[in-house]
């Protein structure tokens, strides 16, 4: 009722939002095993340098959400987790060459916990400022059911897709998964932007 004839598009985007990261994540350790790294420097990595830079994107997110609003967030969040994704596509392609080393493993894995860490947040004060203050924790629970729901859905088939196609090609679709999102959060940001002076 809120929204009126726009409930619609929030739901949908808040369906589709996260798509192309849930079906990237679900790979990306068979990705980094593939690759030819090691357990220890896939943890060394991707579990330690990786944490902090998706603190580091949640911050930097806060400070923009302050600055900025939310929508210019969200899209960059949207924009940023899609194009990730590329770059795992490139660390892809050097499979079967010269393996690319412990600085490119790094360098994807910054990229994309930074990007995640930026979507994240902007994504959790979204579905926040949805939610009515009397019915805040069950608002909130659907919201993030309906958030995941495609995604892990999706997901499911990432194996399928790299067996039959490969990594490379994976990840390119991964990144298109991200396209409705960003179309998606345009639509809204217009919106806002035609109800505010109305307001």
């Amino acid at each position: 009722q809120r929204s009126g004839r726009c409930a619609f598009v929030v739901l949908l985007f808040i369906a589709v939002f996260r798509l192309s990261d849930i079906a990237m994540g679900v790979m990306a350790n068979p990705f980094y095993r593939d690759m030819g790294y090691s357990k220890s420097e896939i943890a060394s990595v991707a579990k330690l340098f990786g944490f902090f830079m998706t603190i580091a994107g949640s911050a930097l997110c806060g400070v923009l959400v302050v600055k900025l609003g939310l929508f210019r967030p969200l899209l960059l969040g949207a924009v940023l987790v899609a194009s990730t994704n590329l770059l795992f596509a490139l660390l892809a392609a050097q499979e079967g060459g010269v393996s690319p080393g412990l600085f490119w493993l790094a360098v994807v894995i910054s990229a994309d916990n930074l990007s995640g860490g930026i979507a994240s947040t902007a994504f959790v004060a979204y579905l926040s400022s949805l939610t009515h203050r009397n019915y805040t924790a069950t608002q909130y629970a659907l919201f993030s059911s309906l958030m995941t729901l495609p995604g892990k859905f999706i997901s499911g088939f990432s194996g399928w897709v790299v067996d039959s196609a490969g990594y490379v090609e994976f990840f390119v679709i991964a990144a298109g998964l991200g396209v409705p999102a960003i179309v998606l959060v345009t639509v809204l940001m217009r919106r806002q932007s035609v109800a505010a002076p109305a307001s």
